[in-house]
């Protein structure tokens, strides 16, 4: 790798890492809120609420509307199915964990998404992509027992019932996620045809796709939980602009400075494991949680090392195949 290339992959992580910082928005404010006594459903609700008219002007510079808007009226169903599980679920998820553990612990656990997507490859795929690497699932596991470290490590040795319920919800997140953003991108390698849709238009088409929902569910908190409050409602603002918004603009820029570089991808990819330190750091100063100690810091850290463990060992399968590559950067992209 030439000098000009290596300061690039220095700035393009270095953008990755911003980018983690305001990721960890989610964690945070979505705590704040259920600390505050804001109920799940217009946590999750208000965020895509808000997102969609956020994304407005971001899509003059990204392609447009149009193309999108004619995708969804084109296939309407894989839309909203694959927005349904890839955000509506997911989303969910981690707003109901957030009532039940810290920010931190939320943050570490949903970095099951990393193995997610490849777990999922054999309920996709009908090719050579539905093979999970052997290296990969052992990394895999190496962050499932970080996890769980994590999770006992909180609950003094034991789960309890608060414990469960935040490790099975950000569980289901962690899986719906990648599998509905490669749900999306699969029908439209299937569907064919000239029209090629960048992330960032995914993003908005899904938060469109995925608007009825949303109100289904803000009707659903306004019935159980009466109008949010104004705090509340600023919360999950700041929640849409810092990681809908900033966070996944900054990704992209970062994926995008070193697309044909895989292991650069790749550190890229793992700066995700930020979010763990963020997540803490910023818990503890704003939201007064304690700090992970014994064996959750010990699961945490497992986590972070699994994270980059696996990124190289992904760079090194995607070295030399532009396929494979640009697969390594899809998962962030919904």
């Amino acid at each position: 790798m030439s000098a000009s290339h290596r300061r690039i992959a220095l700035y393009a992580i270095a953008i990755a890492l911003a980018s983690a910082l305001f990721f960890t928005c989610a964690y945070v404010l979505n705590r704040l809120a259920a600390t505050e006594g804001g109920h799940w459903a217009w946590t999750a609700s208000l965020r895509y609420l808000i997102t969609l008219p956020l994304m407005l002007p971001l899509m003059r510079w990204q392609g447009g509307i149009a193309p999108v808007w004619r995708e969804i009226r084109a296939h309407p169903l894989p839309w909203l199915g694959w927005s349904g599980v890839g955000f509506v679920l997911f989303y969910i998820g981690l707003s109901y964990a957030a009532s039940s553990g810290p920010s931190w612990l939320v943050a570490g656990t949903f970095q099951l998404t990393v193995v997610a997507g490849m777990l999922c490859a054999p309920l996709l795929y009908d090719d050579e992509r539905r093979r999970i690497p052997l290296p990969a699932l052992a990394i895999g596991l190496l962050v499932v027992a970080g996890v769980m470290l994590m999770q006992f490590g909180v609950g003094g040795g034991s789960l309890d019932r608060d414990g469960w319920i935040a490790l099975g919800w950000v569980a289901v997140a962690a899986v719906a996620y990648p599998l509905g953003n490669r749900g999306l991108l699969l029908h439209l390698e299937r569907r064919g045809g000239p029209v090629q849709l960048n992330a960032t238009q995914r993003v908005f088409g899904l938060t469109l796709a995925s608007q009825p929902a949303w109100i289904v569910l803000a009707l659903y908190a306004a019935a159980t939980a009466g109008p949010p409050s104004a705090g509340h409602v600023w919360l999950a603002g700041g929640v849409a602009l810092g990681a809908g918004i900033i966070a996944t603009v900054l990704f992209f820029q970062a994926t995008g400075m070193v697309r044909n570089n895989a292991t650069a991808l790749a550190g890229v990819e793992a700066m995700q494991a930020a979010e763990i330190l963020f997540a803490t750091l910023i818990g503890v100063w704003l939201l007064g949680e304690r700090w992970p100690r014994g064996p959750a810091l010990w699961g945490a850290g497992i986590v972070v090392v699994g994270i980059v463990a696996f990124s190289w060992v992904v760079a090194r399968a995607a070295a030399g195949d532009p396929r494979a590559t640009r697969e390594l950067r899809t998962d962030r992209g919904a």
